[in-house]
Protein backbone atom coordinates (compact mmCIF):
# COMPACT_ATOMS: atom_id res chain seq x y z
CA UNK A 1 0.00 0.00 0.00
CA UNK A 2 2.80 2.42 0.79
CA UNK A 3 6.07 1.31 -0.76
CA UNK A 4 4.73 -1.61 -2.79
CA UNK A 5 1.23 -0.70 -3.88
CA UNK A 6 -1.36 -3.40 -3.17
CA UNK A 7 -4.51 -1.41 -2.50
CA UNK A 8 -7.62 -1.55 -4.65
CA UNK A 9 -8.74 1.44 -6.72
CA UNK A 10 -9.31 4.75 -5.03
CA UNK A 11 -12.69 5.79 -3.74
CA UNK A 12 -14.23 9.17 -4.36
CA UNK A 13 -11.91 12.10 -3.67
CA UNK A 14 -12.29 14.08 -0.49
CA UNK A 15 -11.74 17.70 0.44
CA UNK A 16 -8.92 18.97 2.58
CA UNK A 17 -9.66 18.91 6.30
CA UNK A 18 -12.62 21.25 5.67
CA UNK A 19 -13.62 21.99 9.24
CA UNK A 20 -9.94 22.06 10.13
CA UNK A 21 -9.12 25.13 8.03
CA UNK A 22 -8.66 27.32 11.14
CA UNK A 23 -6.34 24.65 12.54
CA UNK A 24 -4.40 24.60 9.27
CA UNK A 25 -4.05 28.38 9.46
CA UNK A 26 -2.88 28.23 13.08
CA UNK A 27 -0.33 25.55 12.20
CA UNK A 28 1.02 27.66 9.34
CA UNK A 29 1.33 30.70 11.59
CA UNK A 30 3.21 28.76 14.27
CA UNK A 31 5.59 27.15 11.79
CA UNK A 32 6.08 30.55 10.16
CA UNK A 33 7.09 32.08 13.49
CA UNK A 34 9.48 29.20 14.15
CA UNK A 35 11.05 29.62 10.70
CA UNK A 36 11.78 33.33 11.01
CA UNK A 37 15.47 33.98 11.81
CA UNK A 38 14.70 36.92 14.09
CA UNK A 39 16.54 37.49 17.36
CA UNK A 40 13.33 38.82 18.93
CA UNK A 41 11.67 35.42 18.37
CA UNK A 42 14.57 33.35 19.71
CA UNK A 43 12.72 32.35 22.87
CA UNK A 44 9.34 32.03 21.20
CA UNK A 45 10.52 29.95 18.22
CA UNK A 46 10.95 26.59 20.03
CA UNK A 47 7.46 26.92 21.53
CA UNK A 48 6.05 27.87 18.13
CA UNK A 49 7.69 24.81 16.57
CA UNK A 50 6.25 22.57 19.28
CA UNK A 51 2.80 24.09 18.89
CA UNK A 52 2.89 23.67 15.12
CA UNK A 53 4.08 20.09 15.53
CA UNK A 54 1.18 19.23 17.88
CA UNK A 55 -1.41 20.82 15.59
CA UNK A 56 0.10 19.06 12.58
CA UNK A 57 -0.28 15.75 14.43
CA UNK A 58 -4.00 16.46 14.91
CA UNK A 59 -4.35 17.35 11.22
CA UNK A 60 -2.60 14.13 10.22
CA UNK A 61 -4.89 12.04 12.41
CA UNK A 62 -7.93 13.70 10.84
CA UNK A 63 -6.51 13.65 7.31
CA UNK A 64 -4.84 10.26 6.96
CA UNK A 65 -7.36 8.62 9.31
CA UNK A 66 -10.26 9.90 7.23
CA UNK A 67 -12.03 11.38 10.26
CA UNK A 68 -15.55 12.47 9.39
CA UNK A 69 -15.71 10.49 6.15
CA UNK A 70 -18.40 7.95 5.43
CA UNK A 71 -16.24 5.02 4.31
CA UNK A 72 -13.59 3.21 6.36
CA UNK A 73 -9.99 3.33 5.27
CA UNK A 74 -6.97 5.60 5.17
CA UNK A 75 -6.70 8.77 3.11
CA UNK A 76 -3.39 8.66 1.28
CA UNK A 77 -1.51 10.65 -1.31
CA UNK A 78 1.85 12.26 -1.89
CA UNK A 79 1.07 15.25 0.36
CA UNK A 80 -0.15 13.35 3.47
CA UNK A 81 2.86 11.02 3.27
CA UNK A 82 5.30 13.93 2.95
CA UNK A 83 3.53 15.73 5.79
CA UNK A 84 3.79 12.69 8.04
CA UNK A 85 7.45 12.24 7.09
CA UNK A 86 8.35 15.84 7.94
CA UNK A 87 6.35 15.58 11.16
CA UNK A 88 8.38 12.53 12.20
CA UNK A 89 11.68 14.25 11.30
CA UNK A 90 10.69 17.25 13.43
CA UNK A 91 9.93 14.84 16.27
CA UNK A 92 13.40 13.28 15.93
CA UNK A 93 14.94 16.76 15.93
CA UNK A 94 12.97 17.80 19.02
CA UNK A 95 14.34 14.85 20.98
CA UNK A 96 17.88 15.05 19.60
CA UNK A 97 18.19 18.81 20.12
CA UNK A 98 17.81 18.28 23.86
CA UNK A 99 21.15 16.45 23.84
CA UNK A 100 22.98 17.81 20.80
CA UNK A 101 23.18 21.47 19.71
CA UNK A 102 21.64 21.83 16.24
CA UNK A 103 21.69 25.56 15.47
CA UNK A 104 19.83 26.66 12.35
CA UNK A 105 18.09 23.32 11.86
CA UNK A 106 14.89 24.55 13.51
CA UNK A 107 14.30 27.15 10.80
CA UNK A 108 14.77 24.58 8.02
CA UNK A 109 12.37 22.11 9.59
CA UNK A 110 9.79 24.75 10.46
CA UNK A 111 9.84 25.95 6.85
CA UNK A 112 9.47 22.36 5.66
CA UNK A 113 6.55 21.87 8.06
CA UNK A 114 4.88 25.03 6.78
CA UNK A 115 5.21 23.89 3.16
CA UNK A 116 3.93 20.33 3.66
CA UNK A 117 0.95 21.44 5.78
CA UNK A 118 -0.05 23.96 3.11
CA UNK A 119 0.38 21.41 0.31
CA UNK A 120 -1.54 18.77 2.27
CA UNK A 121 -4.46 21.20 2.71
CA UNK A 122 -4.62 21.60 -1.08
CA UNK A 123 -3.93 17.95 -1.96
CA UNK A 124 -5.35 15.90 0.95
CA UNK A 125 -5.20 12.55 -0.83
CA UNK A 126 -8.05 10.14 -1.37
CA UNK A 127 -9.67 7.47 0.73
CA UNK A 128 -8.26 4.01 0.21
CA UNK A 129 -9.84 0.92 1.73
CA UNK A 130 -7.68 -1.30 3.93
CA UNK A 131 -7.54 -4.58 2.02
CA UNK A 132 -5.01 -6.47 4.15
CA UNK A 133 -4.25 -6.83 7.83
CA UNK A 134 -0.62 -6.16 6.98
CA UNK A 135 -1.40 -2.92 5.14
CA UNK A 136 -1.29 -0.59 8.20
CA UNK A 137 2.03 -2.10 9.31
CA UNK A 138 3.38 -1.83 5.77
CA UNK A 139 2.37 1.84 5.66
CA UNK A 140 3.92 2.55 9.08
CA UNK A 141 7.20 0.90 8.12
CA UNK A 142 7.30 2.71 4.79
CA UNK A 143 6.75 6.15 6.29
CA UNK A 144 9.11 5.30 9.16
CA UNK A 145 11.87 4.55 6.66
CA UNK A 146 11.15 7.86 4.90
CA UNK A 147 11.55 9.70 8.21
CA UNK A 148 14.76 7.92 9.22
CA UNK A 149 16.41 8.52 5.86
CA UNK A 150 15.15 12.10 6.01
CA UNK A 151 16.90 12.52 9.34
CA UNK A 152 20.03 10.93 7.87
CA UNK A 153 19.95 13.37 4.94
CA UNK A 154 19.60 16.29 7.35
CA UNK A 155 22.67 15.14 9.27
CA UNK A 156 24.50 14.46 6.01
CA UNK A 157 23.87 18.03 4.86
CA UNK A 158 25.19 19.35 8.17
CA UNK A 159 28.23 17.11 7.82
CA UNK A 160 28.94 18.29 4.29
CA UNK A 161 28.53 21.94 5.30
CA UNK A 162 30.91 21.51 8.24
CA UNK A 163 33.53 19.84 6.05
CA UNK A 164 33.30 22.62 3.46
CA UNK A 165 33.82 25.25 6.16
CA UNK A 166 36.82 23.43 7.54
CA UNK A 167 38.42 22.97 4.12
CA UNK A 168 37.81 26.59 3.18
CA UNK A 169 39.11 27.83 6.52
CA UNK A 170 36.06 30.05 6.85
CA UNK A 171 36.05 32.60 9.68
CA UNK A 172 34.70 31.05 12.81
CA UNK A 173 35.43 27.51 11.68
CA UNK A 174 36.48 25.65 14.79
CA UNK A 175 40.08 24.60 15.15
CA UNK A 176 40.20 21.41 17.06
CA UNK A 177 41.01 17.75 16.66
CA UNK A 178 41.90 16.43 13.23
CA UNK A 179 38.28 15.49 12.63
CA UNK A 180 37.21 19.05 13.38
CA UNK A 181 34.00 20.08 15.06
CA UNK A 182 30.48 20.60 13.80
CA UNK A 183 27.50 21.81 15.79
CA UNK A 184 29.47 21.26 18.95
CA UNK A 185 30.17 17.68 17.93
CA UNK A 186 33.34 16.12 16.52
CA UNK A 187 32.79 15.42 12.83
CA UNK A 188 33.41 11.73 13.39
CA UNK A 189 30.63 11.62 15.95
CA UNK A 190 28.24 13.44 13.61
CA UNK A 191 29.22 10.99 10.87
CA UNK A 192 28.50 8.00 13.12
CA UNK A 193 25.15 9.50 14.03
CA UNK A 194 24.30 9.93 10.35
CA UNK A 195 25.02 6.27 9.65
CA UNK A 196 22.98 5.14 12.63
CA UNK A 197 19.97 6.76 10.99
CA UNK A 198 20.90 5.08 7.70
CA UNK A 199 21.18 1.67 9.38
CA UNK A 200 17.86 2.07 11.19
CA UNK A 201 16.17 3.26 8.00
CA UNK A 202 17.59 0.32 6.07
CA UNK A 203 16.19 -2.18 8.57
CA UNK A 204 12.76 -0.54 8.52
CA UNK A 205 12.75 -0.28 4.72
CA UNK A 206 13.69 -3.96 4.48
CA UNK A 207 10.69 -4.83 6.63
CA UNK A 208 8.39 -2.71 4.45
CA UNK A 209 9.65 -4.37 1.27
CA UNK A 210 9.28 -7.87 2.75
CA UNK A 211 5.69 -7.10 3.74
CA UNK A 212 5.06 -5.75 0.25
CA UNK A 213 6.47 -8.92 -1.31
CA UNK A 214 4.17 -10.99 0.89
CA UNK A 215 1.08 -9.25 -0.47
CA UNK A 216 2.12 -8.55 -4.08
CA UNK A 217 2.22 -10.94 -7.03
CA UNK A 218 5.32 -11.24 -9.21
CA UNK A 219 3.58 -9.54 -12.14
CA UNK A 220 2.41 -6.64 -9.98
CA UNK A 221 5.84 -6.29 -8.40
CA UNK A 222 7.86 -5.84 -11.57
CA UNK A 223 5.05 -3.99 -13.35
CA UNK A 224 4.82 -1.37 -10.60
CA UNK A 225 7.36 1.44 -10.78
CA UNK A 226 6.83 2.18 -7.07
CA UNK A 227 8.05 -1.29 -6.23
CA UNK A 228 10.99 -1.04 -8.63
CA UNK A 229 12.12 2.34 -7.23
CA UNK A 230 11.83 0.99 -3.69
CA UNK A 231 13.99 -2.04 -4.44
CA UNK A 232 16.58 0.01 -6.35
CA UNK A 233 16.72 2.44 -3.40
CA UNK A 234 17.21 -0.53 -1.05
CA UNK A 235 20.11 -1.74 -3.21
CA UNK A 236 21.71 1.72 -3.11
CA UNK A 237 21.47 1.85 0.69
CA UNK A 238 22.82 -1.69 0.92
CA UNK A 239 25.76 -0.64 -1.28
CA UNK A 240 26.34 2.40 0.94
CA UNK A 241 26.45 0.32 4.12
CA UNK A 242 28.71 -2.28 2.52
CA UNK A 243 31.02 0.42 1.18
CA UNK A 244 31.13 1.99 4.61
CA UNK A 245 31.95 -1.29 6.34
CA UNK A 246 34.34 -2.84 3.80
CA UNK A 247 36.02 0.20 2.27
CA UNK A 248 35.54 2.85 4.92
CA UNK A 249 33.46 5.20 2.77
CA UNK A 250 32.97 8.61 4.30
CA UNK A 251 32.60 12.25 3.37
CA UNK A 252 31.08 13.25 0.07
CA UNK A 253 31.19 9.76 -1.41
CA UNK A 254 29.06 8.40 1.43
CA UNK A 255 26.62 11.31 1.48
CA UNK A 256 26.32 11.15 -2.31
CA UNK A 257 25.08 7.56 -2.05
CA UNK A 258 22.78 8.59 0.79
CA UNK A 259 21.23 11.39 -1.26
CA UNK A 260 20.84 9.16 -4.33
CA UNK A 261 19.10 6.41 -2.38
CA UNK A 262 16.80 8.90 -0.67
CA UNK A 263 15.79 10.49 -3.98
CA UNK A 264 14.96 7.05 -5.38
CA UNK A 265 12.92 6.21 -2.30
CA UNK A 266 11.10 9.53 -2.57
CA UNK A 267 10.28 8.79 -6.21
CA UNK A 268 8.94 5.36 -5.23
CA UNK A 269 5.79 6.71 -3.62
CA UNK A 270 5.59 10.48 -3.13
CA UNK A 271 7.11 11.27 -6.53
CA UNK A 272 4.93 8.85 -8.48
CA UNK A 273 1.81 10.00 -6.63
CA UNK A 274 2.68 13.64 -7.32
CA UNK A 275 2.92 12.95 -11.04
CA UNK A 276 -0.39 11.06 -11.06
CA UNK A 277 -2.35 13.38 -8.78
CA UNK A 278 -1.00 16.78 -9.82
CA UNK A 279 0.73 16.55 -13.20
CA UNK A 280 -1.64 14.06 -14.82
CA UNK A 281 -4.62 14.99 -12.62
CA UNK A 282 -5.87 11.46 -12.10
CA UNK A 283 -6.11 9.03 -9.22
CA UNK A 284 -3.53 6.25 -9.19
CA UNK A 285 -4.85 2.76 -9.03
Amino acid sequence: MMILSTASPLLAPTLAPGGGIPMVAATLVLYGLAALPLAALRRLAPLALLGGWVLQALLLVADIGGVGLAGPGARLGFAPVLSLTVWLVIGVYSVESRFVPLPGVRQWLAAAGLVVVAVCAVFPGELRPITSRLAPLHFALGVGSYALFGAAVLHGLLLDAAERRLRAGAPGAPKAPPAGQALGLPLLQLERLTFRFVQAGFVILSGAIVLGLMTTTRWQLWGDHKAVFSIVAWLVFAGLLLGRRLRGWRGRRATGWLYAGTVLLLLAYAGSRFVLEVVLGRAPG
